[in-house]
């Protein structure tokens, strides 16, 4: 199975890059238009439900933004609502496997990160890690 490997670095200039609205120091990677539609909601009237766990030792079940309503736009999860954390209603985020995190609040214009290397997905203690880096993140703005 392809995966697609990035350093935190090379990560957080995309994240900028989508905060620029598809341009990165003055060079346009995406159209503003293709950003925008990257961020909608693609799936109607439906919200995202908790993710279950088909193999325990890759992954816990996860609800994200426990209590909030969530869509699918392309390649995101929006949280419709504000945070508890502070990031604003229709910010974007992505998680990967090994407990890596990622958001952007283009309201606020903020994005963060959280790199780990851990199994199982979704673990408790980088979680609540994450909740505290982006509370902090807010309050520092």
């Amino acid at each position: 199975m392809p995966s697609l490997h990035s350093t935190p670095r090379d990560y957080m200039r995309f994240l900028r890059m989508l905060l620029g609205g598809g341009a990165l120091d003055g060079a346009r990677v995406l159209r503003a238009e293709t950003v925008a539609l990257m961020a909608q909601n693609h799936m109607g009237d439906i919200d995202v439900e908790p993710m279950l766990s088909a193999v325990a030792a890759s992954s816990n079940d996860v609800e994200l933004f426990k209590g909030t309503r969530k869509k699918w736009g392309l390649s995101f999860l929006i949280n419709t609502e504000a945070a508890p954390g502070g990031r604003s209603a229709g910010s974007l985020a992505w998680a990967g496997l090994n407990n890596t995190y990622y958001w952007v609040d283009p309201t606020r214009k903020v994005a963060g990160a959280l790199f780990t290397q851990i199994l199982p997905f979704g673990d408790p203690l980088v979680l609540n890690l994450l909740e505290d880096f982006e509370r902090a993140v807010y309050r520092s703005l």
